[in-house]
């Protein structure tokens, strides 16, 4: 049984910093494709930043090109979004996602590139 386990959110202030985890379980594929969104209230979901699991692919939003930076430890299946200068726009539920089907470029960032969720964990950046 697949399993994505997000960890990592919580609240600062703007400029701040924060490391989000994604524990991925219950893939029998080599290489697995995962990636983060993140949804405010009232907003559609919006793709940021993907990843290859295993390999070097990597992609982002431009609202978060030099700020986030996604990076992986493939032995333990794991993804971390890494976070910095945060701003109050990026407040927002943050989202997990993965598939074992080949995604590249800006596929990455779309929500129907992806066929598993994990449960999201809550980031609030204030002014």
């Amino acid at each position: 049984q697949v399993q994505l386990v997000e960890s990592g959110g919580g609240s600062v202030q703007a400029g701040g910093s924060l490391r989000l985890s994604c524990a991925a379980s219950g893939f029998t594929s080599r290489r697995i494709y995962l990636g983060w969104f993140r949804q405010a209230p009232g907003k559609e979901r919006e793709g940021v930043a993907g990843i290859a699991l295993g390999g070097a692919r990597t992609m982002y939003d431009d609202s978060v090109k030099g700020r986030f930076t996604v990076s992986q430890d493939s032995a333990k299946k794991t993804v971390y979004l890494q976070m910095n200068s945060l701003k109050p726009d990026d407040t927002a539920m943050y989202y997990c996602a993965a598939n074992d089907v080949f995604i590249d470029g800006w596929y990455f960032l779309k929500g129907s590139s992806y066929k598993y969720w994990g449960q999201g964990t809550q980031v609030t950046v204030s002014s």
